[in-house]
């Protein structure tokens, strides 16, 4: 009983790793908001200048503090990929797709979780499949200046 208590009023440890990010999404929510009125090209240009920074890097610690450091923008800008790719029709395996998906709040948190090496549970419905895609660019950005 005074467990159920405690954890309602303090919360899981996940519900507190939860709060601990907030303040990370409102950053990359704010970030994607100035984001929204730039041409796609600066876009292309902040892209490319990450990878560049990142293909000089030789240290692993010191890379992964680089990447620590561009997330919050690299995250904004893949929302905002996101946000103009919206409506638009693609081809997925040959088959036409409409695009309908922007990351939320939740799925910020799941792509953090993952950058920081955890695992990300999540329910059925939070949209477990956006969740990858910021992790996955940061991520390839290095993998490709490594090889």
């Amino acid at each position: 009983m005074i467990g159920f208590i405690i954890k309602k009023i303090i919360g899981s440890k996940n519900d507190r790793e939860v709060r601990r990010l907030r303040p990370l999404v409102a950053k990359i929510n704010e970030i994607e908001m100035s984001l929204q009125s730039l041409p796609e090209e600066v876009l292309r240009e902040k892209t490319a200048a990450w990878k560049e920074r990142l293909s000089k890097i030789e240290d692993d610690a010191e890379l992964a503090a680089a990447l620590d450091e561009i997330l919050p923008e690299a995250f904004a800008v893949v929302k905002n990929a996101c946000r103009r790719l919206w409506g638009t029709e693609i081809t997925v395996r040959g088959h036409p797709s409409k695009w309908e998906m922007i990351p939320f709040d939740v799925q910020l948190i799941g792509g953090y979780a993952l950058h920081s090496g955890r695992i990300a549970e999540m329910a059925t419905g939070e949209g477990k499949t956006l969740v990858i895609s910021p992790r996955v660019t940061a991520s390839g950005w290095v993998r490709f200046t490594r090889w």
